[in-house]
């Protein structure tokens, strides 16, 4: 019969925590976009939520002299989403802004086609309670579809400003999984001592 103490020792380091995490942001370097660089430094602090991806295999049912037969199907993916603190610069939503006019320009339909030019790769980690890194995911081939509203209000008090930013991307790896046709054992993974916040 199970006990407590059974139950402390598969609860490897404390547990993984969701408030410990570090969002990497990074932009087409092709677009030129002002201060990027900047805002891909401040969102490792101003991203304040976002989530590890989930993974869907859809199912193919064939049905077979009245039994039905499963097969896997094809993989998807669905948005990643992130929510970021306002700073007074608005650097970050500054760069998100100008990355989506540079896909599709705001006052028309003109904007770059070539989606090597506008896709960039994200990054987000699970760290542990001393910055180490437990978990990696790399979204790969990313941008920006949806900058949400910030709402203004009076009655708003002791609060900081935050909006959600939503990225379509064409597929994630983790350091767990294969990365573009790699073996997993093949894959260089980061030091975990070595990429504090």
């Amino acid at each position: 019969m199970a006990n407590i103490s059974d139950f402390k020792s598969q609860m490897i380091g404390g547990g993984a925590r969701p408030n410990q995490f570090r969002v990497e942001l990074s932009f087409p370097a092709d677009l030129n976009i002002p201060n990027a660089g900047l805002a891909a430094q401040a969102a490792q602090f101003l991203c304040d939520s976002t989530s590890l991806p989930g993974s869907t295999i859809s199912n193919v049912p064939v049905a077979y002299r009245g039994r039905t037969v499963n097969f896997a199907g094809e993989r998807s993916f669905q948005p990643w989403n992130i929510s970021v603190y306002t700073d007074t610069d608005f650097l970050i939503r500054n760069a998100m802004e100008k990355w989506q006019s540079l896909v599709q320009n705001y006052a028309s339909t003109e904007g770059v086609t070539n989606p090597s030019r506008y896709q960039a790769d994200m990054t987000v980690h699970q760290l542990d309670r001393n910055g180490g890194i437990l978990k990696t995911y790399f979204f790969k081939d990313a941008y920006p579809t949806d900058i949400g509203a910030i709402q203004l209000s009076y009655g708003t008090d002791n609060q900081i400003e935050n909006f959600s930013v939503t990225f379509q991307y064409n597929y994630f790896t983790s350091d767990s999984t294969d990365q573009d046709n790699t073996a997993v054992s093949e894959i260089p993974l980061f030091p975990r001592d070595n990429r504090g916040v």
